[in-house]
């Protein structure tokens, strides 16, 4: 007799550091013979609506926003928000059926989990940060398990519920093609900075781009793949002249990202935890700036770790401006010491994540079934 397949709901919404970890434990789920139909709840206005239907997956609207923590007028439609988020999490979890949701953060996964856990269908939580978001907190009670990339998060979290199995990538994230990638750009295969802000541009780091960009291409000698952001990229378009700066391109957003890091030499970067985790699996030298806006200060630890192991760099948002152009100069041009941050990078990585996480999910559900889950992997 075979093994049932379950079906799969994934709620997750906001900015990538929520969907990307989600996308990948969808792929590895996708790969398991013992899953069905897999589809995501997300809200309509957010970058989950373009990036799960790419990625071959349905989603289904949510419509719920965050809680401002200030008095503000848009305050006083949340409640109306919260009630119907409640009652299409309903819809939708009738209609998908899944034999589990997985919740990856973002405000959207609140009413998600919320319905399930009071229907009683297995709740399990993805926290990709060492200070996890209030959404997470706030399931916790009712998750079966929570999978975490850093041991600090354990303290927010009931007793016995954690597992740390890292934080989870795209397998695709390892196929990017250097040379292809460059040549789309119209750029050739020399020294290359990627700038990446996060899913929706940095403002900070934007500045302080565009003040040294001067430093950063002397001579048009290293190339840079700038990701500022859609938010930003029309001001900063009027601002930039191609024509002197001619070994750099201006991007709103990268989609293919596997691309970008192949191309690229030295990372500038938040330190977001998919991008700190991205960075370990792809082993690239990485100049680190953490978002002083996050709850926990939490970029800071993820920036620190990666500091302490070697495998990257860190400037605070007050030193950047005036540093930014020296530090990724000279980190270009010293070979060794790329290649040593490489290896502290790859000595981090945790590509297994999002398989590990995914077998755990098939076997709590089989468990729950009463069918043998010994380990084969």
């Amino acid at each position: 007799m075979s093994n049932p397949r379950y079906n799969m709901l994934l709620a997750a919404g906001g900015t990538g550091g929520h969907i990307m970890p989600a996308l990948a434990i969808a792929d590895a789920l996708r790969s398991i013979p013992e899953t069905g139909d897999i589809a995501f709840a997300g809200t309509r206005n957010h970058l989950e609506w373009e990036l799960v239907p790419k990625a071959g997956y349905p989603i289904y609207n949510i419509w719920i926003s965050g809680l401002i923590r200030r008095l503000t007028l848009k305050n006083v439609t949340f409640p109306v928000k919260l009630i119907v988020s409640l009652f299409q999490s309903l819809t939708i979890i009738r209609k998908v059926r899944p034999a589990v949701v997985i919740a990856c953060g973002g405000y959207v996964a609140g009413p998600v989990g919320w319905v399930a856990a009071k229907m009683g269908i297995p709740v399990v939580l993805q926290e990709q940060n060492s200070y996890p978001g209030l959404t997470n907190r706030l399931l916790a009670k009712d998750a079966k398990v929570i999978f975490t990339a850093f041991p600090q998060a354990d303290r927010y979290f009931p007793k016995g519920k954690t597992q740390l199995v890292g934080n989870p990538t795209r397998a695709d994230i390892l196929k990017g093609e250097r040379k292809e990638f460059l040549k789309r750009y119209g750029l050739s295969d020399t020294r290359t900075l990627l700038v990446i802000g996060g899913s929706g541009g940095a403002k900070t780091i934007n500045e302080a781009v565009l003040s040294n960009l001067g430093q950063l291409t002397q001579d048009n000698e290293i190339q840079v793949l700038w990701q500022c952001g859609k938010r930003y990229f029309d001001d900063l378009k009027k601002q930039f002249n191609e024509n002197t700066f001619p070994t750099v391109r201006l991007l709103p957003f990268i989609d293919d990202m596997p691309g970008a890091y192949a191309a690229s030499d030295v990372v500038v970067s938040r330190a977001g935890a998919i991008s700190c985790a991205e960075l370990a699996v792809t082993g690239k030298p990485s100049l680190l700036v953490p978002s002083p806006n996050v709850a926990g200060d939490h970029q800071t630890y993820n920036a620190k770790a990666m500091v302490e192991k070697g495998a990257a760099k860190m400037l605070e948002n007050r030193q950047l401006k005036s540093d930014l152009g020296k530090e990724v100069y000279a980190l270009l041009n010293d070979d060794q010491l790329r290649q040593s941050m490489h290896d502290a990078a790859r000595k981090m990585a945790r590509p297994q994540a999002a398989h590990d996480i995914a077998g755990e999910i098939i076997r709590l559900l089989q468990a729950d079934k009463g069918i043998d889950t010994e380990r084969n992997d």
